[in-house]
């Protein structure tokens, strides 16, 4: 049998107005719904693809520390971003928050369009080594 944890909020996450969860932990396994650039408020950020991936990252980090795991425990993302264009720069900003030998799997590609018109969203998965 397996237990479930539903994250709709905790330290340092938007506060939603839709009706997700920012994360979802199965067992040993941490699922976290997109993440965009949204103020703690509920209020979306607009920026650079830097700004506002930092902002999306620094909600997928929060999502996961608030369901117990930690940044290590990071084994897939998934990047969708408005503009091909911007590329290196979100492959410059994923080598500056994962180290080399920490990088997670990842898949990345152009959407037409994201919620609040916005530039990138975070969506991945954790998971904790069984003991």
């Amino acid at each position: 049998m397996s237990t479930k944890n539903y994250i709709t909020k905790g330290e340092g996450l938007p506060n939603w107005s839709n009706p997700i969860s920012h994360a979802v932990v199965v067992n040993n396994m941490c699922f976290v719904s997109g993440q965009l650039s949204v103020n703690t408020d509920g209020k979306y950020v607009s920026g650079t693809i830097l700004e506002e991936g930092n902002l999306a990252f620094s909600n997928f980090f929060s999502a996961i520390k608030n369901a117990d795991f930690e940044k290590e425990d990071i084994v897939f993302i998934d990047i969708a971003f408005d503009n091909l264009n911007d590329l290196p720069e979100i492959n410059r900003l994923f080598m500056e928050l994962f180290p080399a030998n920490k990088r997670p799997a990842r898949t990345i590609y152009q959407a037409e369009a994201l919620p609040f018109g916005g530039k990138i969203k975070i969506t991945g998965t954790a998971v904790k080594e069984l003991i």
